[in-house]
């Protein structure tokens, strides 16, 4: 027998550590090569780590929602032969001791991130691949099979090389049993007190997303303005370009329009597409609008970037804002799409409700919020009017935005939005 040490691998872009977010084998498992073993999480990304050989798991480092550094060792397995091919160069020495092996293997061959594909595959097929039988899946499904008790192995994938995508479970979901048992349950004669508490570990993403956020609000004093928007005449337009569109062509929401009255009035406020760094105190004002585009997904909010909104018609727009968010709700997502921006849209859709307070998204300056639109009377020209009504609400660092310019900008935004012809006027 031979044991064979694997380190923590380094996953580049200067991580020095990792978290663990699940492990999907414990000590005395006999598993194969390229079995799915553990997923771990950079700042960047998720990320599956497969088996690097087949063997007796003899020791495993670190729980769920520990942080493990590059190079340490993470999970020693016990194999029938001594492994022979060389270690690549670069990689660390090998651990102390005869017989004893370590395989810090690049992130490219070790890691692989979720949603990551080998190519399309025309028809849907069982989700196993290679000797160890692994379920070809991302992280995201994988936990929601384990809450929902769905066994992936019984499930079909269409996505590439057999892999189970978001839609493919959901209709797995929809007709598994275990909702039906649910549902088939009696309901309670009477009222009964229920006892307990549930203990949750803050871990992976929903950790990233609480220490962001902790860090936004704790560090930048907010300054946020709620501007009320007359949205009748965009209406009117979207319906009008919605009705020409080919049939079954993505219809445009409001995001779009936004973007674009964001783009025109942000030339002006300089100061709001911004970062502030500050290790060495500077404030770097940015001449092109990387926009953040605020999306729930199943691991929590991630911000994909439109890149050079400037640049873009309102088509174009709306098929990259479309594009970065199917892509961070279905895991597809880099982590290059998810940095960068320079100013965040942020939008509940039908949820919106009347007002929010949206928080910055560092080490931007300001963040849009979109309320819901929703028809109400008001009083125009002296009578009663039914009016198409949305909010805006939005957030700036009160320390480099003065609440007069963060003002004007949004009344700026307001009245294109309010003549909405005036968006595509040069000027």
């Amino acid at each position: 027998m031979t044991r064979y040490v694997f380190k923590m691998p380094d996953l580049g872009e200067g991580t020095v550590e990792a978290e663990v977010v699940a492990w999907h084998v414990k000590v005395g498992d006999v598993i194969h090569e390229d079995q799915i073993m553990a997923e771990i999480m950079t700042d960047k990304a998720a990320v599956e780590v497969p088996a690097p050989v087949s063997g007796r798991v003899v020791s495993i480092t670190g729980q769920a929602g520990d942080t493990v550094r590059v190079g340490a060792e993470l999970i020693v397995f016990e194999t029938e032969s001594v492994i022979t091919s060389p270690a690549p160069a670069g990689e660390a020495a090998r651990s102390a001791g005869e017989g004893v092996r370590t395989s810090p293997a690049p992130a490219g061959e070790v890691a692989r991130s979720a949603g990551e594909g080998a190519g399309p595959s025309p028809q849907p097929s069982p989700a196993l691949a290679g000797e160890g039988g692994r379920v070809m899946a991302s992280p995201a499904t994988r936990r929601r099979a384990r809450e929902a008790g769905v066994d992936l192995r019984s499930v079909s994938g269409s996505g590439p090389s057999g892999r189970i995508t978001r839609q493919d479970f959901e209709a797995a979901l929809s007709g598994s049993d275990a909702p039906a048992a649910q549902a088939a349950a009696p309901a309670p004669s009477r009222l009964v007190a229920r006892t307990g508490i549930e203990e949750i570990k803050v871990i992976g993403v929903r950790r990233l997303i609480a220490q962001r956020m902790t860090e936004a609000k704790r560090n930048i004093p907010h300054f946020s303005y709620v501007e009320e928007i007359d949205v009748t005449e965009l209406e009117s337009l979207r319906g009008h370009l919605n009705a020409n569109q080919p049939k079954g062509a993505p219809a445009l929401t409001y995001l779009p329009f936004i973007a674009a009255a964001l783009v025109r009035v942000i030339e002006r406020f300089p100061q709001c597409n911004a970062h502030f760094d500050a290790e060495r105190g500077v404030l770097v004002r940015y001449h092109g609008v990387h926009l953040g585009i605020a999306t729930q997904t199943p691991d929590g909010l991630k911000v994909p970037v439109v890149r050079h909104a400037e640049a873009r018609t309102l088509w174009d727009l709306s098929d990259e804002i479309r594009r970065v968010s199917d892509c961070a709700r279905t895991g597809k997502v880099t982590g290059k799409d998810l940095t960068g921006s320079t100013i965040t849209v942020t939008s509940l859709g039908k949820l919106g409700g009347i007002a929010s307070t949206p928080i910055i998204n560092a080490p931007e300056m300001a963040i849009i919020g979109v309320n819901r639109a929703v028809e109400r009377p008001v009083v125009e020209n002296g009578a009663i009017a039914i009016r198409r009504i949305m909010n805006l609400s939005s957030s700036f660092d009160h320390r480099f935005v003065d609440g007069y310019d963060a003002a004007a900008m949004i009344q700026a935004m307001k009245d294109l939005l309010e003549h909405p012809a005036a968006i595509f006027i040069p000027g």
